[in-house]
């Protein structure tokens, strides 16, 4: 009997910011192991061209780390302090919200640093596209990106299947090709960066810089 394997899509997040607040390190039981939570901030600017002036855009990032490299990266992390973090995104259960899972961190000493906000993933088109026209007259198509991976569990050692589905922003040329070549079902690949809509919960979207569309 032939057993159906998941897709195995990539999903992987690398940041670079500051520690908004000190990393709040705590232990569970059966295993024994070190979990911490945290929120990166990163910054983006850019030239609005309406008044000639740089803008600026500061996201929050929440982050959780599970396992021995809580310890190895954290223990001494301050409020301030620059974090380059590498991870992959996940639904939280016990508060379901939508965070970052990090599998890497490394800490430096507090100060100023270009942000770095890198999203690299694939996955299939699961919603309708919308294409619409903004007021300031670009191009925007919007669908919903389901991913398919795997990831390490620290609390199992074992690799977890897992799915996301994530709204998925593409701007200009690339989002009238998209809306007239793809369908329901078809495979996209994405590198952009995370962004947050502006609702309570502060839900998770992807903002594309570049995207290939592999037909089925």
């Amino acid at each position: 009997m032939n057993k159906t394997i998941p897709q195995n899509h990539l999903c992987t997040i690398t940041l670079l910011g500051n520690l908004v607040t000190k990393p709040e390190i705590r232990y569970q039981a059966n295993p024994v192991i070190a979990v911490a939570e945290f929120v990166v901030a990163t910054h983006s600017q850019w030239l609005d061209k309406a008044s000639n002036q740089m803008k600026q855009w500061t996201s929050y990032h929440t982050v959780k780390m599970i396992g021995d490299v809580v310890e190895r990266s954290l223990l001494h992390a301050q409020k301030g302090d620059i974090v380059f973090i590498q991870g992959h995104l996940v639904n939280s259960k016990k508060s379901k919200r939508e965070i970052i899972h990090a599998t890497y961190a490394h800490t430096y000493p507090k100060g100023y640093t270009h942000s770095i906000n890198q999203l690299q993933c694939s996955g299939a088109i699961s919603s309708e596209i919308r294409l619409v026209t903004t007021e300031s007259n670009k191009q925007l198509a919007e669908l919903t990106l389901t991913i398919n991976y795997y990831a390490f569990s620290p609390v199992t050692n074992e690799l977890r299947s897992l799915e996301v589905s994530r709204p998925l922003h593409i701007w200009g040329t690339q989002a009238a090709y998209i809306k007239e070549h793809a369908k329901l079902g078809d495979e996209i690949i994405v590198d952009g960066k995370l962004s947050y809509l502006n609702n309570e919960e502060k839900s998770q979207f992807l903002e594309a810089k570049q995207v290939l569309l592999q037909k089925k």
